[in-house]
């Protein structure tokens, strides 16, 4: 890292720039510009390269900010934000075309109905300190190409990077459109107190009640992406020595500052020594000079984050197996694994989001569902390393935002596909196509012709009794099940299951039929053109 890199010191914004910021990208939306694929195009591009320029900048910034390594930096927050929008580049024009492969009955067919992507308007993005780049900067990505406008929230608790993406947006992307307001409470409030088309909101479930009720009383939408505590579960069926290194890494990432990283592991009981001895083993694997020397691992983000890991370790009654090092004025916690014996340990009350977890011993995968549903309902995350029959009863049983098998968490590492959480773990979703999606209005759109005006008649006062009974009959469709919600197979199923080979539409037999006519030419022509040579061969 270089170091001749400047960053400027933190500054908050003032506050009666905040009304002026909220009232400047409400008039900017208004403008229709944003409307325009080609303006949000070109500011995808030019975050392209405001990302690009600054790289150097922003990873001496997360190092300032959180010990961040480079290497992370680049692969977590640069390379995902770059990867997110060159996405949305590709795909951004065939995203905002109307649907039009609607479900409706066929009466409707001159109405044309079809699906505009229309964007919510001006935008509240607020982000976390733990990966304050990517978790600020992806929402953005789908805020541009859905056509809204933004005011960004960095986390004051990564004040470096705030101060470099403030630079960053300021230099690169619309002026009017876009602008970043840095502080902490007080301005939070004031941007709270303005009125938004949507706010997105990343952080903790205690911050994210306070933000959807405040955005209740104006009907705003939000998107909430929080957190949990994180399950894991191992079996006998699972590569233990693998398993051990995917949840160490799991919890080195970031200094376990991930809000999809596992906050407690069960593990088979005859499973746990020796799953412990893998872990070890890894853990002197990645640190051969311990984590505090190595430079590859980062550090916890302030002393208040700092003291509330230490104090789980600290009250906890279970026994430290893996690491346990800790020191205040480095910031610095190991990674560490504590062998807990109840759900009711501090280490499995809260929320550790740092890199400290659980193992709890379980007889079975049933044991450990039980505990997974009394522990957190709904997870953000879940992982599980177990057979393929174990591995479907957790997903069945336990609801999660997202889920992993064989892994740490590598669902979140797919930057084009959704993330998000559900229940307490957060509301709607992002990333790629999503991102666009969580910005956009679905309008229905319809267009009546003048000539259908006869065959509306029935709408019409007076309301006329053949014209009502006519429509009934053509818009009516028997059911195919009875009253005890059986399906019914007459004549009609077995028909359809002939000559409509299988398919569950029009569409898809059509599209068999054709198959099928086709290969039947194929072969048809290729005997056609050797039956001369069978022919001879039979003379």
């Amino acid at each position: 890292m270089a170091t001749d890199i400047k960053i400027a010191p933190f500054e908050a914004t003032p506050l009666e720039d905040v009304a002026r910021f909220a009232a400047s990208v409400r008039d900017a939306f208004e403008s229709q510009k944003t409307k325009d694929v080609e303006w949000r195009l070109v500011q995808l591009r030019k975050l392209y390269w405001a990302i690009t320029d600054y790289s150097p900048k922003i990873v001496a910034a997360l190092n300032k900010d959180l010990g961040k390594p480079s290497h992370e930096a680049i692969l977590a927050e640069v390379s995902f934000c770059l990867s997110d929008l060159n996405l949305a580049l590709k795909k951004l024009k065939t995203w905002v075309q109307d649907d039009t492969d609607l479900d409706y009955p066929i009466t409707f067919t001159p109405l044309k109905p079809r699906i505009r992507k229309e964007p919510l308007g001006s935008v509240l993005i607020i982000g976390p300190y733990n990966f304050p780049v990517m978790l600020l900067l992806a929402p953005l990505v789908g805020a541009i190409s859905a056509g809204c406008t933004a005011v960004l929230k960095p986390s004051e608790s990564a004040p470096a990077t705030a101060m470099v993406i403030k630079e960053m947006v300021e230099k690169y992307l619309d002026p009017g459109s876009f602008f970043v307001v840095n502080g902490a409470i007080p301005e939070t409030t004031a941007l709270l107190n303005e009125k938004w088309d949507k706010i997105f909101y990343t952080g903790n479930p205690v911050v994210a009640r306070i933000i959807a009720k405040k955005a209740a009383e104006s009907l705003t939408p939000v998107t909430l992406e929080l957190g949990g505590r994180n399950p894991a579960f191992i079996s006998k069926a699972a590569n233990l020595a693998l398993a051990a290194r995917r949840l160490l890494w799991g919890k080195c990432n970031n200094a376990g500052q991930v809000c999809i990283s596992h906050n407690y592991v069960c593990v088979e009981r005859e499973l746990v020594d020796d799953f412990i001895k893998h872990l070890n083993a890894s853990y002197n694997e990645f640190f051969p000079k311990g984590p505090k020397a190595s430079p590859d691992y980062g550090r916890i983000v302030n002393e208040r984050q700092f003291d509330r890991i230490k104090k789980m370790l600290d009250t906890s009654n279970g026994k430290i197996v893996m690491g346990g090092e800790t020191d205040r004025s480095e910031l610095y916690i190991s990674p560490t694994a504590v062998l807990v014996d109840s759900i009711d340990d501090p280490m499995m009350v809260d929320e550790s989001f740092g890199p400290i977890w659980s193992i709890l011993p379980v007889d079975n995968v049933k044991e450990a569902i039980k505990i997974m549903k009394k522990v957190d309902r709904t997870p953000l995350s879940l992982m599980t390393f177990g057979s393929k029959a174990e591995n479907d009863l957790v997903l069945s049983n336990v609801t999660s935002g997202g889920a992993s098998i064989n892994d740490s968490y590598m669902h979140g590492s797919i930057s084009t596909i959704p993330f998000g959480g559900v229940g307490e773990s957060g509301t709607g979703a992002y990333h790629g196509k999503t991102s666009f999606e969580c910005f956009t209005h679905r309008r229905t759109v319809v267009a009546t012709p003048n000539w259908m005006d006869k065959l509306l008649r029935v709408r019409y006062l007076p309301h006329s009794p053949a014209d009502f009974k006519q429509f009934l009959w053509m818009n009516s469709v028997k059911p195919n099940f009875d009253r005890n919600g059986r399906e019914i197979r007459g004549l009609g199923y077995y028909w359809w299951l002939v000559f409509g080979l299988g398919g569950t539409s029009a569409k898809g037999a059509l599209i068999r039929w054709l198959t099928l006519l086709a290969a039947g030419y194929v072969a048809f022509t290729q005997s056609h053109q050797l039956s001369p040579y069978l022919n001879k061969l039979r003379q």
